[in-house]
């Protein structure tokens, strides 16, 4: 049976072989994309069902949003992990964040690539995208973003 595990990861489901039991699992539901970890180890992360707390919603719509590009994860110690700064402090995915990994993603930016741009000082704006995102300045950083995409 396919479940998932109180930190987030999911367990269960899964097969090497082409017709394994879990191959249904594969083929209806679409992997949840997890970046290579980027993020600085000083950096506050937090794990999906932390995030799906803080948003006030389940878990599994924390994983559509991934699926769907809202939000971004890593894998840190075999946990998926959110940083918290893609989150306000009025439990929502911060305005334009997922505008802007729209932008990079259609410019050809892995995820990974995607969170060290978004956590990489800036001096024009100042500071880092995902600071200018959390202090409303995203038409700036969706500027950034199409720019560097050239």
């Amino acid at each position: 049976m396919v479940g998932e595990s109180p930190d987030g990861s999911c367990e269960g489901g899964e097969s090497d072989s082409a017709t394994g039991p879990g191959l249904w699992h594969r083929d209806r539901v679409s992997a949840i994309p997890v970046a290579a970890d980027v993020l600085s180890d000083e950096l506050e992360v937090l794990p999906l069902p932390d995030v799906a707390e803080r948003l006030g919603v389940p878990i599994t719509r924390v994983h559509q949003m991934l699926r769907d590009g809202q939000l971004l994860a890593c894998r840190r110690n075999g946990i998926l992990i959110v940083p918290a700064l893609f989150l306000s402090d009025e439990g929502e995915v911060v305005k334009g964040l997922s505008g802007t990994i729209t932008v990079l993603k259609d410019s050809g930016y892995r995820e990974d690539e995607i969170l060290t741009w978004l956590f990489t000082a800036d001096d024009s704006l100042p500071g880092t995208p995902v600071e200018a995102l959390r202090g409303d300045r995203g038409r700036e950083v969706k500027r950034r973003a199409q720019a560097s995409a050239f």
